[in-house]
């Protein structure tokens, strides 16, 4: 806050005082006829040390004021570019829905540190997906067991909040595939961690579904984002059971199921393996298998996708489950190894986009 100024001046009266002292001297020393002039001249020095005074006083309160109104100038201006940055974030917050949102659960294990790690930059740096698509990656897994998996974990959930932990024992086989997915609507719908936020927040309506499409991968497969959004565009978005058609020679979806390395379904899905008694009395298996059982004894998956080639096995070993890289890739599985990761992001130039820099040469 600016301090009041106090005017320094000298006090009138005294003034007026010192004038008729010079008077009063003047007068015994002057002829009676130029009297009327040393009157005339006292009045008017008198009128002149006034209006000084009053303007003396003017110029400090006027400097004052500027002062002030400068001040509150300049803390308003801030405060309005707050406002319009909390503006911008706000409207960001209240984008409209995405027209097409998909969620890829990898199923993987709580110590595997360095492949979420290798994971994320390979997802991360990603080209951005077309417009107006959502494609959220997030790695699932069963509870913690460990004293130190609680706090590195904690840890990458701070920092990624890409991961989601189920009320399950670690297993391939044993149930938690259905775990996973008959566990998403209850953490995606009923509630939502914000709740217990600042209820003085204004909350944007969750969309409905959450995710048009779930899937289920492994951490041994790379996912091409782009072509995976552009082949479900034209696809329903009910009963919707999509992947690569097992057995390998096979190209009918409707025969048997899809293979395990990532199979893809529709919400309504989701919400039917959640609900439904058939999943629940059939949990243990080959998890690819008995999904495929469940979609079959339950008369469900009426709209089906192959998504063989785009959607293979590494071409090496040469199996019949392998193909070559290719353009119009989707998905490269039994990626077990570095030197098969390194060859695969080569060969999709996937640091094509790094930008040039003193500070590096490669």
């Amino acid at each position: 806050m600016i301090p009041a100024v106090t005017p320094t001046l000298v006090p009138f009266p005294t003034k007026l005082h010192q004038l008729h002292t010079i008077l009063m001297k003047a007068k015994a020393h002057t002829a009676p006829g130029k009297r009327t002039f040393i009157v005339f001249s006292f009045f008017s020095i008198l009128l002149l040390c006034f209006l000084a005074s009053i303007n003396e006083v003017r110029l400090d309160i006027g400097i004052l004021g500027l002062s002030r109104s400068s001040c509150a100038s300049f803390l308003q201006g801030n405060n309005t570019s707050s406002a319009v940055v909390g503006s911008n974030i706000s409207s960001s917050a209240d984008e409209d829905d995405d027209d097409i949102r998909v969620l890829i659960g990898i199923l993987t294990l709580p110590d595997q540190y360095q492949r979420r790690s290798f994971l994320r930059l390979v997802y991360g740096t990603q080209t951005p997906v077309v417009s107006g698509a959502r494609v959220d990656v997030k790695f699932v897994f069963c509870n913690l067991t460990k004293d130190d998996q609680k706090v590195l974990i904690a840890l990458e959930i701070m920092r990624y909040d890409d991961i989601i932990i189920m009320d399950c024992k670690e297993n391939m086989n044993k149930g938690k595939t259905y775990t996973y997915f008959s566990s998403l609507p209850g953490m995606l719908i009923n509630g939502s961690d914000d709740d217990d936020d600042d209820h003085r927040r204004p909350r944007r309506k969750a969309p409905y579904p959450p995710y048009h499409y779930v899937m289920k991968a492994d951490d041994d497969v790379y996912f091409r984002l782009e072509n995976l959004v552009k082949s479900l565009r034209p696809l329903p978005r009910e009963d919707l059971y999509y992947g690569y058609v097992i057995p390998c020679p096979s190209m009918d979806p409707f025969v048997h199921y899809m293979s395990g390395m990532g199979y893809l379904i529709s919400w309504d899905l989701v919400e039917w393996i959640r609900g439904s008694e058939i999943p629940k009395t059939h949990i243990e298996g080959p998890e690819d298998k008995v999904f495929g059982e469940w979609i079959r004894i339950g008369h469900k998956g009426k709209n089906r996708y192959n998504a063989k080639w785009s959607m293979y096995n590494y071409p090496q070993p040469p199996t019949r489950c392998t193909h070559e890289l290719w353009p119009d890739t989707i998905a490269v599985h039994l990626l077990k190894t570095q030197d098969k990761w390194i060859h695969t992001l080569n060969y999709f130039n996937v640091t094509n986009n790094l930008k040039p820099s003193k500070l590096y040469h490669i």
